[in-house]
């Protein structure tokens, strides 16, 4: 939700000449409406099972992989990451993340209040501060992209 994820990590993997997937972006694929849609019609449990299986299909460690923020939250998927891939935290303050995402639109934010947002962060920030880096994401983007190049090639 607006940290960068799609957008850094994209830039990685091009200026690395490796593959990237966003995992929404492969969802919407496999479902055949967007995310939004499909939390519409079928809800965030089901949304989560998907994710959670199409992830299993993409964890390479050769690959940029971008991640909804609530994709690290399910044990198994988490265990697979940790087990297969580098980790790096896109970390930025709630001001920057609304503003980037354009507020509370996104399907999960939808009729929340900005306390409650801030809760859902907080109840996933535990999971966040277990990946194997933090990068502050609220810097410039070619910082952040400098950043996160350097841990990939390390």
């Amino acid at each position: 939700m607006g940290a960068g994820k799609s957008t850094v990590g994209r830039l990685v993997a091009e200026a690395e000449g490796v593959p990237f997937r966003d995992l929404d972006e492969v969802i919407e694929m496999s479902v055949g409406m967007t995310i939004a849609g499909f939390f519409e019609r079928r809800g965030e449990a089901a949304f989560r099972e998907v994710e959670a299986r199409l992830l299993r299909d993409l964890v390479d460690p050769d690959v940029v992989l971008a991640l909804g923020g609530g994709a690290v939250i399910d044990e198994g998927s988490w265990a697979l990451l940790r087990e297969r891939a580098r980790t790096v935290w896109l970390d930025a303050p709630l001001d920057s993340l609304l503003q980037r995402s354009g507020g509370l639109t996104r399907p999960l934010l939808r009729g929340r209040s900005r306390s409650e947002v801030e809760s859902l962060l907080d109840l996933r920030r535990w999971r966040y501060a277990e990946a194997d880096h933090r990068v502050d994401a609220s810097r410039h983007l070619p910082e952040v992209v400098a950043e996160v190049r350097r841990l990939w090639a390390a």
